[in-house]
């Protein structure tokens, strides 16, 4: 059975940085786009971030709006994805999702509707 499990939401301070983590099981990374999301009340869910990888070669993909702030990452022997988000802002407030979607390379797809597994989610509240 595949399952996805978030951590380490919480609330921050303008500028401030958290890192997240996703602990897959049943999931094999190599065989899926694995992403982040994030909605916030009252919008669509967002592409944060997406990494696939090709016989050891990776690729990361990550929305404008966090493109040089977010980075993300996996780790294989430990079967976690990473999101780790700096100089955050009071537009970053949302609940994150991580999600394991349809392969394809090099870009992974940015719609929602192609990620099949999906995690609970963890808040971040960015405050100024």
């Amino acid at each position: 059975q595949e399952r996805l499990v978030e951590s380490g939401g919480g609330s921050v301070s303008v500028g401030g940085e958290l890192r997240l983590s996703c602990v897959a099981s049943g999931v094999t990374f190599s065989r899926y786009c694995m992403s982040w999301f994030r909605q916030a009340p009252g919008k669509e869910r967002e592409r944060v971030a997406s990494i696939v990888s090709l016989r050891g070669d990776y690729r990361t993909t990550y929305g404008a709006s966090v493109e040089g702030r977010f980075t993300m990452s996996q780790d294989h022997a430990k079967n976690t994805l990473y999101l780790q988000m700096n100089s955050l802002r009071p537009e970053d407030t949302a609940i994150y999702y991580c999600a394991a979607g349809r392969y394809w390379w090099p870009d992974c797809p940015s719609d929602s509707a192609l990620y099949n597994t999906w995690g609970q989610g963890t808040q971040v509240t960015v405050s100024s």
